[in-house]
């Protein structure tokens, strides 16, 4: 388009595979200009194309002064494919790295272009179509996936439906001195969909709850037979849950205990109930139920022995292998969460910083059981849940400020996105 464009190669000539070496004498034969030496204050934009994705170590000598000088160089940044110095399996900053303001990657985004803090030094990330596709490659477990708008239509109402239709969720949620977690998951059960909720909680709650008629209870006090209550409300229930303010002294314990022992529909256990997990993997691993476990990385650390800066490292990895060992779905939360089955991963893309508030987490969990009760597998309502609730929190940013937002905002976007599904389903 008559730019005057300049390329200079830091790397050994001697070392140029064949495509290397084609490509440059096709520049030349166009007549581009090659360089040994450049100042970037020559220059309106810089083109960062100087290593592949493959790129592991530390960044040295040549490449990383250059890199050290694009950071440096007020120009707009264009990188190919990923920045120069992000591992584009982990995000991970090999030393020193480009910050682009645009990057154009080819075929598929790389994880290490969606996980922090590479996502910080991609800028606008653009997907480039140049012929690669999924068939061509068979899946054998290393791939990773993530959710879409067009994902959310999988979450559908039954026009001839009743509250039975749509599901029973029985919570074990709350503790003398919390309420608040209890309520936020409830009631975002009941925002995603959920026909019936039934929360099981300390009897110095029931009050409290007269804010929240739609909700049955089931409470308990310091004689209460705890077994028996769990059996009551899993008879009832399609989905259960526990975890939010539940605490971990020894009535939450048992009531864990007797989740783990007698559940056999989907089970998701958040917050103190992971924490109380605690010596009992063996009692999760031969649970009849499928279980999905959601904790953030204090509690996965608990959890599992590993430390929180290994899991940043490799956060992919080590999170399908946790949910491969405990048979169980994993939902780690993170600013860019992980969810995996054990034999698939998914990096959820929605969301934002304004998210880490308290309650929060509270409230995907009750998206997620939501999503339960109307028959959605565990491993889609975990992936679908996780999405659905960072998208519910960008639309929170945006109309309260990533600063001042709060969990209950998160919540009430939900319902809204859910009624924009149902105008697109009639429309189809």
């Amino acid at each position: 388009r008559g730019y005057e464009a300049d390329v200079c190669i830091l790397g050994n000539p001697l070392r140029f595979t064949q495509e290397m070496k084609k490509q440059v004498e096709i520049a030349e034969k166009y007549g581009i200009s090659f360089v040994k030496t450049y100042r970037c204050s020559e220059y309106t934009t810089i083109v960062d194309s100087l290593l592949g994705v493959g790129t592991s170590r530390n960044l040295e000598g040549v490449y990383k002064k250059a890199v050290e000088e694009i950071r440096h160089c007020g120009c707009h940044v264009v990188s190919v494919d990923i920045p120069t110095g992000i591992c584009a399996d982990t995000g991970r900053i090999l030393g020193a790295a480009v910050k682009a303001d645009l990057t154009v990657t080819f075929a598929y985004k790389k994880a290490g272009l969606c996980l922090y803090p590479g996502a910080l030094y991609a800028g606008k990330l653009v997907t480039a179509e140049i012929g690669i596709h999924r068939q061509n490659f068979p899946l054998d477990g290393t791939e990773i996936f993530a959710c879409e708008p067009a994902d959310l239509q999988k979450i559908r109402r039954d026009p001839g439906g009743n509250k039975g239709t749509f599901g029973k969720v029985f919570l074990i949620a709350g503790s003398r001195d919390i309420f608040g977690a209890a309520y936020l998951s409830g009631l975002a059960a009941m925002r995603t969909g959920a026909g019936m909720l039934k929360i099981c909680t300390r009897e110095e709650n029931r009050q409290q709850f007269s804010c929240f008629p739609e909700a049955m209870l089931l409470t308990y006090d310091d004689t209460s037979d705890l077994k028996a209550l769990v059996r009551e409300g899993l008879a009832w229930a399609d989905t259960a849950g526990m975890g939010p303010g539940v605490g971990t002294g020894a009535q939450a314990a048992r009531l864990l205990d007797a989740l783990l022992e007698e559940c056999t529909c989907p089970l998701l256990l958040d917050a103190d109930a992971i924490n109380l997990l605690s010596g009992k993997k063996e009692k999760l691993k031969n649970c009849k139920a499928p279980v999905i476990l959601t904790p953030h990385l204090g509690e996965f650390s608990r959890l599992t022995g590993t430390e929180i800066a290994a899991w940043k490292e490799d956060p992919v990895n080590i999170t399908r292998e946790a949910a491969s060992s405990y048979r169980v779905i994993l939902v780690c939360k993170d600013a860019r969460s992980v969810v995996s089955d054990g034999t698939h991963s998914w990096i959820n893309l929605s969301g934002n910083d304004g998210m880490a508030t308290a309650g929060s987490g509270d409230v995907l969990t009750g998206t997620i059981l939501g999503l339960l009760a109307q028959k959605l597998a565990p491993k889609d309502a975990a992936v679908l849940g996780a999405y659905l609730h960072g998208c519910a929190g960008d639309r929170a940013a945006a109309a309260k400020g990533r600063a001042g937002m709060l969990a209950g905002d998160i919540l009430e976007e939900i319902p809204k996105i859910l009624c924009s599904l149902e105008g697109k389903e009639g429309k189809s």
